[in-house]
């Protein structure tokens, strides 16, 4: 009798990611991705999908985002790079 090990990709299969853990939303952050609660993917997908189409990118430099009148609250800066925009999001999530 062959007995599989469970490895990490077929226990990631089975549980749950508390990446899919579904997260209360801020204020701020319920007015650029809608109502919550939602998990973390899911909130950093709808704001992307929010940077692109009010055009936020900066031209120049890709990485960084320039915040609008509903990001200021969120960042608290104007220009944020893409990987600090993470770290200033999980302030809004609990």
């Amino acid at each position: 009798m062959v007995v599989k090990k469970k490895t990490a990709t077929t226990a990631r299969k089975t549980g749950t990611s508390a990446f899919m853990k579904p997260l209360t939303l801020s204020e701020e952050l319920q007015a650029v991705v809608g109502k919550g609660p939602m998990p973390r993917t899911e909130v950093v997908k709808k704001l992307w999908v929010y940077i692109k189409k009010n055009k936020l990118q900066d031209l120049k430099n890709k990485r960084n985002i320039n915040a609008d009148e509903k990001l200021a609250p969120i960042f608290k800066k104007k220009t944020v790079n893409m990987f600090e925009m993470t770290k200033l999001i999980s302030k809004h999530l609990k």
